[in-house]
């Protein structure tokens, strides 16, 4: 992918068990973007965004929020390399 960014996410707070990354998947979707979310042991959401800054940068903000039953307490964005993914994936 041409131009694409890439940012690892990791989502804290009660954001496992209230559809988070289903929910994910449907926005980067939405947006256009590549990647995967998985639920952590630990509780948290990790999540893998590549594509387009812009797009990319839309669905961090969307995940300071969550869906409407999550209580996001924490976000950690770091910029990480594009994997070349096709696609968006719930692991």
């Amino acid at each position: 992918m041409s131009g694409a960014v890439a940012r690892r996410v990791v989502v804290s707070g009660r954001v496992q068990g209230v559809f988070f990354r289903d929910c994910t998947r449907r926005e980067a979707q939405r947006v256009g973007l590549a990647g995967w979310v998985r639920n952590c042991p630990d509780g948290t959401v990790e999540a893998h965004f590549e594509g387009p800054a812009q797009a990319v940068d839309e669905l961090v903000r969307w995940c300071r929020g969550g869906p409407r039953h999550a209580t996001v307490q924490d976000v950690r964005v770091r910029d990480v390399e594009p994997e070349g993914l096709d696609g968006f994936r719930v692991r």
